[in-house]
């Protein structure tokens, strides 16, 4: 088993505090396991992966009842990947499944000593006692608000719009992409915050549809999908406090692991409002965009994500109000390529709301420019030429559209 950790570099450290507040390393007493949370969450790329040659000497867990011997100074999934446990990404696959690898989504939680912990980012140690089975406790995820919207999301219907409010929106942190300009990286990346479980988000969102008196009710991250059992039990929730037909149950997701059957049990669950954004029409650009290197997953989740809006259409027409979000920069999507989302959408149905998001310069890609009004509203010219009715565009200057 080789080994690596990251350290610092100093000439791009800037000393902001994010890897103190927002994403803090949960190894410090035992050294750098490796796990690379710091790596992938610093806004200033200030860490280094290097290889770990120090001796490390061998510790007994317990995985499920079970004795095993594994290298000190590793986390707990490094320890079951090590032991031959196969740790997937897709729900469903493998004996857990860590998406996000940052910590933020709890969809890794497992059971160490009695206490529930993400086991992307929390050390073994000597006699850790792991029981990979949590279905018995409630699932937990990092959340941020929640706080009321103008405009909402992408599959926010157009014509709820230009009211005080539309919304209510919460953010699920963690997220499985690397998207290098991700535009809220503060949410994505927080493995701090305490967590919450699905019920008590709910109860939140409640409370607060009524302060603001909305019928709209959404989640966005970040990546809400990641954490299936806590979204699917968050909609439940959601469905039983808000049972009312005007209750806008709205799920804001990239839609990568949007599965025939997941799509399924949401709609069972209560959700009737979904937004989708593949990001390209393209493997390269989706690739650009989102930061994934390994070519065939990128594929997987770029096919997954436009088999989504496909299967919504087709078996949910009526029960699912679906929005589609193009994400659009120069930097990394020419006008051709819009052209080519606009065809593929308007094949499946013309009248499917489109908005699309103007990427601005953030997180880690400060040297791109935000989109100009009139660049928007080519994009904007395009989409409708190839049919769609309603594209909406974001803009510097509010939304415009359909």
């Amino acid at each position: 088993m080789k080994f690596i950790k990251c350290v610092k570099d100093s000439s791009k450290c800037i000393g902001c505090g994010f890897c103190s507040y927002v994403n803090k390393c949960y190894s410090e007493k035992v050294g750098c396991t490796g796990c690379l949370s710091c790596y992938w969450a610093c806004p200033y790329e200030a860490r280094i992966i290097t290889e770990d040659n120090e001796p490390r000497r061998m510790i007994k867990i317990y995985v499920n009842g079970n004795e095993f011997e594994v290298p000190e100074r590793i986390t707990i999934k490094q320890a079951l990947e090590h032991l031959g446990f196969q740790v997937g990404i897709y729900p469903g696959e493998g004996i857990i499944q860590a998406p996000c690898g940052t910590g933020g989504c709890w969809t890794c939680a497992v059971e160490a000593d009695g206490e529930m912990v993400r086991s992307c980012i929390t050390p073994v140690k000597e006699g850790m006692k792991i029981n990979t089975d949590v279905s018995n406790r409630d699932p937990l995820r990092i959340i941020h608000g929640p706080q009321p919207h103008e405009v909402g999301g992408k599959a926010t219907p157009w014509y709820e719009k230009g009211r005080r409010y539309v919304e209510v929106a919460i953010w699920a942190a963690g997220c499985n992409l690397r998207c290098p300009q991700c535009q809220n990286y503060s949410v994505t990346y927080d493995n701090v915050t305490k967590p919450m479980t699905p019920y008590e988000a709910a109860e939140i969102m409640t409370y607060y549809r009524r302060v603001f008196n909305v019928n709209g009710l959404a989640i966005s991250g970040g990546e809400p999908t990641l954490n299936r059992r806590w979204l699917i039990e968050y909609f439940k929730a959601l469905k039983r406090l808000n049972p009312d037909k005007e209750a806008r149950l709205h799920l804001d997701s990239n839609g990568t692991l949007l599965t025939p059957d997941y799509i399924d049990e949401l709609v069972e669950a209560g959700c009737n409002n979904i937004g989708v954004e593949p990001k390209g029409a393209r493997v390269e650009t989706f690739m650009k965009i989102t930061g994934i290197t390994d070519r065939k997953l990128a594929e997987r989740y770029l096919n997954t994500a436009w088999n989504a809006i496909k299967y919504i259409v087709d078996k949910y027409k009526d029960e699912v109000y679906l929005g589609v979000g193009i994400p659009y920069n120069k930097a990394f999507m020419d006008f051709d390529e819009v052209a080519e989302m606009g065809d593929r959408i308007a094949s499946i149905d013309n009248e499917i709301q489109v908005c699309v998001l103007d990427y601005f310069p953030t997180f880690r890609r400060w040297d791109i420019e935000r989109p100009s009004v009139r660049e928007m509203l080519k994009v904007k010219k395009i989409l409708n030429g190839c049919g769609l009715k309603y594209v909406i565009v974001q803009t510097k200057i509010g939304h415009i559209g359909p």
